[in-house]
């Protein structure tokens, strides 16, 4: 009988094909039948290893119908398939998984919407099976694209487009679930495959209406009937699922995506899309890899460095946001490197904005360089917020480092970071550059809180701050004051002393304080002399506006509160005598008003400190000073003299005593114990140090020059620069009476500063040549310096003969460490 005759009698057709034939009905729109179906599957658990062939069957039987359009038949044989995957858990079931996949993918091929969604129904369920064993050979790079290319739909209809590109979205979740748990599928994570996953699901976020709630943690996306349809939310669960299961190794192949979607879609102007996906990022990444996602967003900082400023400051703010959240877990290594990066930009800001005169003179017209300027100010603002929020948020050993990095790069005359070029922005450049990085720190010290000022203010950071506080320049000093308010104010007392006033009753601002530590004690010997002459020498600069008096005013408030005890009290009072004395002798020729709120800061400043070490005499005297004041020199108390319109007086009358607080009285008022009151007859007088002779210039720097002047002192067969001619040498080369005069009462001075002044204060007056010293004997140690003396004998010239010296061991010299 031939072969073909047995085909067409169904009693001889193999029991597997008649049992698949008979689960489809005579009518489509019956459905699958369900005793048959049964039958087929209790046939398929029975003998697993027709598994593959009813799979081959029923692949043959769907092909056919794709092809003639019977879609009710294809929807009967994707239900069977279905039924079979989930009852059937076996070995064999490998090679029936390939058929299906393999209807699946006739189905997504297919140009029907209907039939693309089916398919894809189908393979989300054969994603959610666990199989026994990994598959070695199994590919989804197919369906990957498949799906990625139904994420991105333009179908006419819009319901029917929303349909496919939610299908889509569900077949990469079920690629991303059925491929991230299997390490032979490590592929997934490829390039290649996340250049199509990562976009497919952005270009569907982008729809979303309410950004600010897909960025958010705790609000669960696409909830309930709603978000199961919604194309964005549904991709955010898959985006973070996605991120979610990312390992170390992959996780910059998956945020590198995100970055060129965003620059191909410029979505970085406006970047609320931007800051919402990076939000989505940082939440759903494990915290351990966090420095990798703020490493690409960096390196793509850099790769951007020319770009708009629009662009510039997007990316910034997206970085603000990702070290916002990355600060409340492990940051790893990358702290420094943020800032590094973040201040190189924060230089090439500032070197865009003002550029050379070329580039000036070139730009269009004046509003178009304007509007640069400004942008450009856009992208420098957010740095700050980056730098000061990051700062802001790290734990105090991390932020005190970061303060000295910082500190470091802000150019300041005479310390090393003066290498800075700063040649192309010139002046105005650099003190713009002095004024971010400032303000930069004052963010980032802002809430700290050192149990030891020495941990908090080492000389490395207290010395280029104290010389930025001498420029010539207000706004620069009042950064300097708002840092060191930041660091002294352990007990947030601030917001009480704001302002600068006579505070009726002190006791009412119920300010914090505790006991000195002995470590702060300490400090302040140390560099207290260093404290009090910073604050005498910025009450005099003659640019001094309010502000700087009501900084003046909290910082010497807070240093009392802060770091007082009996000596410092002294020496409190001592230079606010020492400002009354330059303010009334006026040696420097300062402006009235100086010479006022000079005078107004001494009687806010005494009424504060007499109320706080509550001493009945001293606060009985001062407020005697400043009820005369009220009624004869209004001028010299803070309320009036700071006014708009304060009438100003044309000179101060040293003779009315009764309108100046007075030594000798304030020395009796605390001559009782615990005071040493003998040191308030010794006046105070500011110790001039190398630092103050470096920082006395400008706020800009001069690079220039500087170059100029090393190259002289470099080179001592040249000669020296001739010496600068300044008001003053003219003034003293003219006026040559009383000289001997001048001379002998400047002896008789030091004389008597030597056998009245404190300890402290003399060695801080010989601190800078005894450094000297110690600089020029080094050298010359170094030039004559020997080897050791050997027991073999040493070699010594004499008129020009070579001697031989032997050293008895028993006669040398070891360090304790050699010998045991």
């Amino acid at each position: 009988m031939p072969a073909g005759v047995c085909g067409c009698c169904g009693p001889l057709r193999p029991r597997y094909k008649r049992l698949v034939d008979n689960i489809f009905p005579e009518d489509p729109k019956d459905g699958l039948s369900k005793s048959d179906m049964e039958k087929l599957t209790f046939y398929a658990v029975s003998a697993p290893e027709k598994l593959d062939r009813i799979g081959a069957y029923l692949a043959e039987k769907l092909s056919r119908d794709v092809v003639r359009h019977r879609y009710g038949n294809v929807v009967i044989a994707m239900e069977a398939l279905d039924q079979l995957l989930m009852a059937c858990h076996s070995q064999s079931i490998k090679p029936f998984v390939e058929s299906f996949l393999h209807m699946v993918a006739k189905l997504l091929e297919s140009r029907e919407p209907d039939l693309q969604v089916l398919g894809t129904n189908s393979f989300v369920k054969f994603a959610n099976i666990e199989e026994d064993t990994p598959s070695y050979h199994r590919r989804y790079d197919f369906f990957v694209s498949q799906f990625s290319a139904m994420c991105h739909s333009t179908h006419e209809d819009q319901e029917t487009r929303t349909r496919i590109r939610v299908a889509g979205i569900k077949g990469l979740q079920g690629v991303v679930r059925k491929t991230v748990n299997d390490e032979l599928q490590a592929i997934i994570w490829e390039p290649q495959h996340m250049d199509k996953l990562i976009p497919s699901m952005l270009f569907n976020m982008q729809d979303s209406e309410d950004l600010d709630r897909a960025g958010h943690p705790n609000t669960p996306s696409g909830a309930g009937q709603d978000g199961e349809e919604n194309p964005s939310a549904l991709a955010e669960n898959c985006f973070r699922e996605l991120l979610g299961r990312a390992a170390y190794g992959n996780m910059n192949n998956a945020v590198r995506p995100v970055l060129v979607h965003l620059d191909n879609h410029h979505l970085w102007d406006p970047n609320e899309f931007a800051v919402s996906c990076f939000r989505i990022i940082m939440y759903s990444i494990q915290a351990q890899h966090s420095h990798h996602v703020i490493q690409q967003v960096l390196n793509h900082l850099d790769t951007n460095n020319k770009n708009t400023p629009r662009v510039r400051a997007g990316i910034v703010q997206v970085l603000l946001e990702t070290v916002a959240i990355a600060a409340k877990g492990s940051v790893g290594p990358t702290v420094l490197e943020v800032f590094n990066t973040l201040l190189k930009h924060l230089r090439m800001s500032v070197d865009f904005e003002l550029g050379d005169s070329s580039r000036r003179n070139s730009a269009s017209s004046v509003s178009s360089v304007r509007s640069k300027e400004s942008e450009e100010r856009i992208v420098q603002n957010a740095i700050i917020q980056t730098i000061g929020f990051f700062g802001g948020n790290l734990p105090d050993y991390q932020r005190a480092e970061v303060m000295m990095f910082i500190m470091g790069k802000v150019p300041v005359y005479g310390t090393p970071c003066h290498a800075l070029d700063t040649v192309k922005i010139g002046h105005q450049g650099t003190k713009r550059i002095q004024t971010m990085l400032l303000s930069s720190l004052i963010m980032v010290t802002s809430g700290f809180k050192s149990k030891s000022m020495a941990a908090a203010l080492p000389p490395p950071f207290l010395d280029p701050l104290f010389s930025i506080s001498l420029m010539e320049d207000s706004e620069l000093r009042q950064l300097v004051f708002e840092i060191l308010h930041n660091i002294l104010d352990r007990h947030d007392n601030r917001a009480k002393l704001r302002g600068i006033r006579i505070i009726p009753n002190v006791s009412a601002l119920k300010i914090k304080r505790e006991k000195i530590s002995k470590q702060d004690v300490a400090f302040m010997k140390k560099h207290g002399q260093q404290l009090y002459r910073h604050i005498y020498l910025g009450c005099k600069e003659e640019d001094n506006v309010h502000k700087n008096f009501e900084l003046l005013f909290t910082t010497l408030a807070i240093l009392t509160i802060e770091l007082a005890n009996e000596e410092v009290v002294i020496d409190l009072i001592r230079l606010a005598i020492a400002l009354q004395e330059m303010a009334l002798n006026n040696e420097e020729n300062l402006p009235m008003f100086i010479r006022c709120g000079i005078m107004a800061l001494v009687a806010a400043y005494l009424n504060f400190l007499s109320q706080m070490i509550a001493n009945p005499p001293f606060c009985q005297h001062v407020s005697k000073v400043i009820e005369l004041r009220n009624m004869d020199a209004p001028y010299l108390l803070p309320e009036h003299i700071f006014r708009d319109k304060c009438p100003l007086p044309e000179s101060l009358d040293k003779e009315d005593s009764q309108l100046y607080f007075q030594t000798a009285d304030m020395a009796e008022c605390l001559a009782g114990p615990g005071y040493n009151a003998e040191r308030l007859s010794i006046p105070y007088v500011p110790q001039v140090t190398g630092e103050e002779r470096l920082s006395r210039r400008p706020s800009f720097v001069d690079t220039v020059s500087l170059q100029v002047d090393i190259i002289s002192n470099s080179l001592p067969e040249k000669s020296q620069l001739a010496e600068e001619i300044t008001f003053e040498t003219l003034k003293k080369a003219i006026d040559t009476t009383g000289l001997e005069e001048q001379e002998r009462a400047k002896r008789r001075q030091v004389m008597e500063k030597f056998q009245k002044a404190p300890f402290e204060e003399i060695a801080a007056h010989c601190e800078s040549k005894a450094n000297m010293l110690h600089d020029r004997l080094a050298q010359i140690f170094e030039l004559t310096i020997r080897p050791p003396p050997s027991p073999s004998g040493v070699v010594s010239i004499s008129a020009g003969h070579t001697q031989h010296q032997s050293v008895p061991v028993y006669e040398m010299k070891f360090p304790d460490l050699c010998v045991y």
